[in-house]
């Protein structure tokens, strides 16, 4: 039987996975008629905002579908069509669980602490399991209907073209979904705690804010939506990169199909582990909601750890077998499940990196809520501090990873890593979608009044659901830097093969080596151009989210002006208002920048062809992809975890310490958390979709010259 069978059946299993848990998550207490009415308000506006979106996205979508099928093929138009719908499709049905998992998280909250954790987590499970479950299908059952039933080989170009363009489709949608999502979050969170909780002195959640419905729809939309819309993308686009690198170091051998096939199997393998582990999710004794998590990652982490071994000897026939690639570098079997173990290592550390720096009990995050009692511009300067420390680490560990892996196997070996890193996503996605549901719980059990005591015990879930979605975003950027790293490799090697088979794809036939030496002027401009897009594409996405949250606060002024009643309790805002502004403003603002790094590869291409030629615009490209990912990089790292650090020193403060809320440290750290909200939410969050669709475009650019 073909073991690609294997591949698709274990996909199919975090389907099934899925469906038992919506069933069961379904099943639970929704909760009294007000609390049901609060969530209906939230569930529609978070489905008026997507739908609205991927109205947008679809017209963008079909006009490059066209393209592709015009510049390259029919195949290639119908991966980047599977790519677009089931990244999709994961941040929707992801989004339309959380909404109604939130709820039933606050009702069950008013249980126990185990069941609120239960409901949530098992809420965040099901867009986990989605996003690993569908990239696997996506990848695994195009690649199988191409070679079986289309009666292409392994390797033939038409296969790798279609398989990238496929990862293209993700990344179109993990950009917009992240960008127009963190517009949308940020600009009604940070408009409504300036105007409620600095100017009207009202709590955060309190129904009094008009743009408290806003701020609730906000938290689906950007970090469930588009965070599974964002580690989808990353997994598919790692995945067909891998396989990309195995067709070309091993192209006219037997071990082309091996080559290939490993990185799905280890995602298979991983996504059954996944599922296991969310069963370990447990309340222990000593109440650490924390702890009760982590339970389900480490347990995911050991099991995939044992199993990889057996199905490295599977798919490789056995542990010792020598496997040589075009350049001469050996290795065998045994070195890339070593680079599996190291990819392992890499995501724990940067997770637990991650933790440090933006969880409560840790010096960064008590630091910025010290200098809060000196004033605002404190802790400001020192959040930035933070925000700029808390690159070395992280970068450190991606150094380490990069030199053992291609010690042990080249190239080749830091893709596997990087599979390896990503095949855990299910779990870490689940830890992420875990975060809006509890956030959400708090914002319902405030605004229906419910007991202090359940309030109290969404609170706890919530502080935890800040540091994991900061926690996760950390995964995503460290597998995006090295994922795009694996990325420009295929682009490299790409160069190489049409370039050796100039021939064949007769574009090629003047182009000489192309190198990338600090020495050629064009290598370094291509390097500058690069460094620069994160820092522009930041610079927009948090103009952007200042535009949205300026409208929001004139909105809400407006309302407590017009609505005296609003404050007194005898009038209700006018939720909808606020929350249709933003979905325009939101829809409006993404689409420059998201096409930023669509069109800045072809730009760069064409401008030095023109001035220079082939061989220099090759290069610049080229550098222009590793200037991209390593100011990418350390613009992501520093933005989320600076902004995961600025509010839980906020969260720090709220718990009574400084003076608690209302103190002058309080309203010191609002303004902290004002400022980074934008970048761990928006801008940072945004980059890692943006480098990587530089990286594939570049790659689709070769496919089309080659054409």
């Amino acid at each position: 039987m073909n073991p690609l069978y294997l591949v698709v059946l274990c996909g199919l299993l975090s389907l099934a996975y899925g469906i038992w848990a919506v069933i069961s998550v379904m099943g639970s207490d929704a909760g009294n008629k007000r609390m049901q009415e609060i969530a209906g308000a939230i569930q529609e506006g978070a489905q008026a905002y997507l739908a609205r979106q991927y109205t947008t996205i679809a017209i963008v979508g079909v006009l490059i579908f066209a393209i592709v099928w015009w510049q390259l093929s029919m195949f290639a138009a119908i991966g980047f069509a599977v790519g677009a719908i089931l990244s999709a499709a994961a941040g929707f049905i992801g989004m339309l669980v959380s909404v109604r998992a939130n709820v039933r998280t606050a009702q069950a909250a008013s249980q126990s602490l185990a069941a609120g954790l239960g409901i949530a987590f098992k809420a965040g499970a099901v867009t986990g399991l989605l996003v690993a479950g569908l990239a696997l299908l996506g990848v695994a059952v195009y690649y199988l209907v191409l070679t079986e039933y289309m009666g292409f080989d392994r390797a033939d170009r038409m296969v790798v073209d279609s398989l990238v363009a496929l990862g293209f489709g993700a990344s179109l949608i993990s950009i917009f979904a992240r960008l127009g999502g963190g517009i949308f979050t940020k600009g009604a969170d940070v408009g409504g705690d300036l105007v409620g909780k600095v100017e009207a002195g009202i709590p955060e959640d309190d129904p009094r804010n008009p743009a408290t419905i806003a701020d609730n729809v906000g938290d689906n939309v950007g970090d469930c939506a588009g965070m599974a819309a964002d580690l989808f993308e990353t997994y598919a686009v790692t995945v067909v990169a891998t396989m990309v690198l195995g067709a070309i170091f091993f192209a006219g051998t037997d071990t082309a199909a091996q080559a290939m096939l490993y990185p799905l199997a280890i995602g298979a393998a991983c996504v059954v582990t996944s599922i296991i582990g969310t069963f370990f999710v447990r309340l222990g004794s000593n109440n650490s909601i924390m702890g009760a998590l982590y339970k389900g990652f480490i347990a995911t982490a050991v099991l995939s750890l044992i199993v990889l071994y057996p199905v490295t000897w599977f798919v490789f026939g056995g542990m010792d077998t020598v496997l040589t690639i075009a350049n001469g570098t050996s290795f065998t079997p045994l070195d890339l499940y070593l680079c599996g173990i190291a990819g392992l290592v890499v995501t724990g550390l940067i997770i637990w990196i991650t933790e440090y720096y933006t969880g409560t009990p840790y010096r960064p995050v008590q630091s910025i809520a010290n200098s809060s009692v000196t004033g605002h511009g404190t802790n400001v300067i020192q959040g930035l501090a933070i925000s700029l420390e808390a690159t070395a680490l992280p970068a450190l560990v991606i150094i380490a990873g990069i030199i053992v892996t291609f010690n042990l196997a080249g190239l080749f070996g830091i893709a596997i890593a990087v599979t390896t890193m990503l095949a855990l996503a299910g779990v870490v996605v689940a830890l992420d979608a875990f975060g809006p549901v509890t956030d959400n719980a708090g914002g319902i059990a405030e605004m229906a009044d419910l007991p202090g005591e359940v309030r109290n015990t969404t609170d706890a879930l919530d502080a935890v659901g800040n540091t994991t979605k900061a926690v996760t975003k950390g995964y995503a950027i460290g597998s995006a830097g090295l994922g795009a790293l694996v990325l420009f490799a295929a682009y490299t090697e790409d160069l190489k093969f049409f370039t050796a088979n100039s021939d064949t794809y007769t574009y090629f036939k003047d182009v000489g080596p192309v190198e990338f030496a600090l020495s050629n002027p064009y290598v370094v401009v291509g390097l500058f151009f690069g460094g620069l897009l994160p820092y522009l594409f930041g610079g927009i996405a948090m103009t952007a989210v200042g535009r949205a949250a300026s409208a929001v606060v004139e909105e809400v002024r407006r309302q407590f002006r017009e609505k005296p009643g609003i404050m007194a309790g005898t009038e209700r805002p006018d939720y909808g208002r606020a929350v249709d502004m933003l979905t325009r403003a939101a829809i409006r603002e993404m689409i420059v920048p998201s096409l930023l790094p669509v069109l800045s590869p072809l730009f760069v291409y064409f401008a030095i062809y023109a001035i220079a030629g082939k061989n220099a615009a090759f290069s610049a490209l080229g550098a222009m992809l590793l200037g991209v990912i390593v100011t990418g990089l350390f613009v992501a790292i520093s933005m989320t975890a600076g902004g995961g650090a600025w509010d839980n020193a906020k969260k720090y403060i709220e718990d009574g310490n400084h003076g608690g809320k209302g103190s002058e440290a309080h309203k010191a750290a609002v303004t902290g958390d004002t400022v980074g909200d934008p970048y761990k939410d928006t801008a940072g969050p945004a980059v890692n979709p943006m480098i990587k669709i530089t990286n594939i475009v570049a790659l689709l650019l070769l496919a089309v010259l080659a054409h």
